[in-house]
């Protein structure tokens, strides 16, 4: 199946009813098993283990595009070596007010500003816990909009209480730019405390059930450059098993000048490559292999995959590639990272 035949249709559409249009497709493929067409003819799986966890290949699904994990199924049969799912917060909330999505098809890129819309944690957990896909499953978490941020950690606490029997690991999302005041807990003192915090609940959770779930710290491209060392640092003492560098910016470089430029909200796809490479590198350097790093942010080819596994990230993820390329980029990713 060709996505360019597919792409001007969904294209045409506003965003996020696109995104719920390719998603019903997807479902009802995967149902008869057929969503595996788009992967091609995958190589025999090289198997990455971190974080005690085996991965089935490099490849993942950077959080956000299945924030309920209602599509994993299908997902999974794309061919994906592990899928990270939410954000997912205590309560449901609806989000920031649409419209919250905005494409930039001239510069490859997506502009956007959902705010967390999910329908809670507690509601996705039932999926989490009835799936039936043989690939890890991350579950990103975040804190409500109406919580004040002082009271942040109860947020990540509660969500991860609710989660941790069924996720495969957990993310614990501080840098998306569309939750007011929530980049604030990456400060070095900030991330230490949160950190701790949960990590500490982690090994109460650890001890009352058996298992040992691994914790990863998603953070963002646009930590000033005297932040990352102290940052990185504060989050590997504190406990975090693995950090994922990086989410989306609030920079415009790149697509000053488009109809959208002025919309705020986290910028991804084309645009991000750059920033998101040069982050990872700092991050890479920072942690100096003491915990694995999941690199994330720009990836639109083979070429942008293979450059963040040199840089020094394990794994990948992906989003926004998906989106301008197709199901069948993920196949593409797998094949081409094969050798590495």
């Amino acid at each position: 199946m060709a996505y360019s035949i597919f792409r001007p249709i969904l294209f045409a559409l506003d965003p996020e009813r696109a995104h719920h249009a390719a998603f019903a497709a997807l479902d009802a493929q995967a149902t008869l098993g057929l969503a595996r067409v788009w992967a091609g003819q995958l190589p025999a799986p090289k198997p990455v283990t971190l974080m005690g966890l085996s991965f089935p290949n490099r490849v993942g699904l950077a959080a956000g595009l299945d924030k309920d994990a209602r599509h994993l199924r299908g997902l999974s049969q794309l061919g994906f070596g592990f899928i990270e799912v939410g954000t997912l917060t205590p309560k449901p909330q609806p989000g920031n007010p649409a419209p919250r999505m905005f494409r930039l098809p001239e510069h490859e890129g997506l502009i956007n500003r959902l705010g967390f819309n999910n329908g809670g944690v507690e509601d996705a957990v039932k999926r989490l816990t009835a799936r039936d896909v043989d690939v890890p499953v991350g579950v990103n978490i975040g804190k409500n909009a109406v919580t004040p941020i002082e009271n942040a950690v109860d947020d990540y606490l509660i969500a991860m209480r609710a989660v941790y029997a069924t996720a495969d690991y957990i993310t614990i999302n501080i840098s998306s730019p569309n939750t007011k005041n929530l980049r604030d807990l990456q400060a070095p003192d900030s991330v230490a405390a949160l950190v701790t915090r949960i990590v500490r609940e982690g090994e109460a959770l650890t001890k009352s059930s058996g298992k040992r779930k691994p914790i990863a710290v998603k953070i963002a491209p646009d930590l000033d450059d005297s932040m990352v060392g102290d940052v990185v640092s504060a989050i590997i003492d504190a406990g975090a098993d693995a950090i994922i560098s990086s989410n989306t910016t609030i920079s415009r470089d790149g697509v000053t000048g488009h109809a959208y430029a002025a919309e705020t909200g986290g910028l991804s796809g084309a645009p991000l490559t750059q920033r998101a490479d040069a982050m990872l590198a700092k991050v890479v350097k920072a942690a100096a292999t003491r915990v694995p790093i999941i690199g994330v942010g720009g990836i639109m080819s083979v070429a942008d995959a293979k450059r963040k596994i040199d840089i020094g990230a394990s794994l990948i993820q992906i989003y926004t590639g998906m989106l301008y390329r197709g199901p069948g980029f993920v196949g593409e990713l797998v094949r081409g990272l094969h050798q590495k």
